[in-house]
């Protein structure tokens, strides 16, 4: 059964899934700490050029799964008009309530 985002455990994680979800991307943004980096499936990633092409230009949606590290890990279905729906794997660093990287993959 799918964890409700307003339940996530992390105040930080939470926002960027929330964001995420709704299409927001100054809400997006602004929970990422200036110069924050990424990568997807162990490769290092441009993190607005990424951020435009999985989530905004192709509607992505994070469905939670389950939490892990104190809710700084997830494991999530994540779907987007590009590939579908697949299982995922994300892990946030977090300092001073903005997330500084994050990395998510197939899990």
């Amino acid at each position: 059964m799918p964890i409700q985002t307003a339940k996530l455990s992390d105040p930080t994680v939470r926002a960027f899934v929330t964001a995420l979800n709704a299409h927001d991307k100054d809400a997006f943004r602004a929970v990422l700490a200036p110069g924050a980096t990424m990568a997807d499936d162990g490769s290092e990633r441009d993190l607005p050029d990424w951020t435009d092409r999985e989530i905004f230009d192709s509607n992505g949606h994070m469905e939670v799964e389950k939490e892990l590290a104190q809710g700084r890990g997830l494991v999530a279905s994540y779907r987007n008009d590009t590939w579908g729906e697949m299982r995922t794997r994300w892990t946030f660093q977090v300092e001073g309530g903005k997330v500084t990287r994050f990395e998510t993959g197939q899990d």
